[in-house]
């Protein structure tokens, strides 16, 4: 009887196909006997997280995996990005997602991520603690380029646009109010004059400097998006009755799963870059059904690589996962293994695109299918069929025995 979940959701998994591989996607490209024997073992079907036509950003498909739709409970990334760095926000605080990087002396972006820079920690204390007309920034660093900043004081509104216009080359946005409030007018002015300030100490910081004459690109501005605050929503253990626990390397996840009330389980060498340590992830991941009905693994790399248009390193990092993927073979008979993404990120466009992922569900005693292999083409005959992100947890809870009696 199944009563375990282990649910592992690949970032940007899904791409297109690529002519420099044949013609296949890097998942059809890599070798992935691991993930396919899980596939042959399993039920498969492709989904849209968020549903057809609409292209994810990686909290809300996430949000809609786990049950929580966009439109009731998500108020913005940066409330989620700063729960994953551990900080606890107040009433009144307005949080955003940061990306350190890149721009020219007209704010023109030159790079989003400053060069992928892997350590901003010196420069987000640079920038920590800076007050501007009674309003206190809060800057913490994240993994590599990211991090997370809240806006402290009274007369704070989230109805403000982003500074980051999501494509290098176009200048840094404006802040803008989005409503006629006070509260947002005072808001906007403020976070225009903190993005001033912010280039200003960061042009002259000594690590900057450094860089420069390393011959690497300065981390020189803070883009910010997605102001929110703190929501009110059901912890994940009430809604399913199931004590939930989160592996992952990014602060966006690790806040994911602190939103949701799961326990947050640090993986030494988990860093969400090619360079981590994925088999450890998966097989702390085991250890934790011990104590934990649902875990919940994220594994973030083949995303950032596509985004930089890298398919041959995203078909390697899927190989790299594959091998890892040999730790699942071999589950506890209770333990139902989902496997999915949360968007798809074709290399060529470097983001997000509306394609719908992969998904198999692996465990004793449920249906199979034909399917044999784990990538976009050959999932899509699979027994699921098409489905979207809210069916998830239904399908889970499903197969463990405990959906609801709909009617007598």
């Amino acid at each position: 009887m199944l009563s375990k979940v282990i649910t592992i959701i690949f970032d940007g998994l899904g791409d297109r196909p690529v002519k420099e591989l044949g013609n296949k996607t890097p998942l059809e490209a890599a070798a992935t006997p691991n993930l396919d024997r899980l596939a042959a073992n399993g039920i498969c079907g492709l989904m849209h997280t968020m549903g057809r036509g609409i292209r994810p950003g990686s909290d809300v498909a996430h949000m809609s995996i786990f049950g929580y739709p966009m439109e009731k409970y998500y108020t913005g990334r940066g409330p989620i990005e700063v729960a994953g760095l551990g900080l606890r926000l107040q009433s009144g605080d307005i949080a955003f997602r940061g990306n350190f990087a890149t721009v020219d002396d007209k704010w023109n972006i030159t790079d989003r991520r400053a060069g992928r820079i892997t350590d901003v920690t010196e420069l987000a204390k640079a920038l920590n603690g800076i007050k501007i007309d009674g309003i206190e920034f809060i800057v913490l660093a994240g993994t590599a380029h990211r991090a997370g900043v809240v806006m402290r004081g009274e007369g704070l509104s989230s109805a403000v646009s982003d500074s980051d216009p999501h494509e290098e080359g176009k200048p840094v946005y404006a802040v803008k109010p989005l409503n006629s409030s006070p509260e947002a007018h005072f808001t906007a002015a403020v976070l225009n004059k903190f993005l001033k300030q912010s280039n200003e100490v960061l042009s002259s910081h000594p690590a900057n400097k450094k860089r420069v004459s390393n011959g690497k690109l300065p981390a020189n501005f803070l883009l910010l998006r997605g102001a929110g605050v703190y929501p009110s929503l059901p912890a994940f253990k009430d809604k399913y009755g199931m004590s939930a626990c989160c592996i992952a390397g990014g602060g966006l996840y690790k806040g994911i799963g602190a939103f949701l009330g799961m326990d947050i389980i640090d993986v030494p060498g988990a860093t969400a870059l090619p360079d981590s340590d994925v088999e450890a992830k998966f097989k702390t991941a085991v250890e934790m059904l011990v104590k934990y009905d649902f875990v919940f693994v994220h594994v973030k790399a083949a995303d950032s690589l596509a985004e930089d248009g890298n398919y041959m390193g995203k078909k390697e990092f899927i190989e790299k996962c594959d091998k890892a993927a040999n730790t699942l073979l071999k589950l506890p008979e209770d333990t139902l293994l989902v496997i999915t993404a949360d968007h798809t990120t074709p290399s060529a466009l470097k983001a997000h695109s509306a394609d719908p992922v992969p998904v198999l569900f692996c465990g004793a005693g449920i249906r199979t299918d034909r399917v044999a292999e784990f990538n976009e083409t050959a999932v899509s005959s699979g027994g699921l069929g098409i489905i979207e992100g809210k069916d998830i947890m239904p399908e889970v809870l499903n197969l463990l025995g405990k959906l609801p009696l709909a009617g007598a």
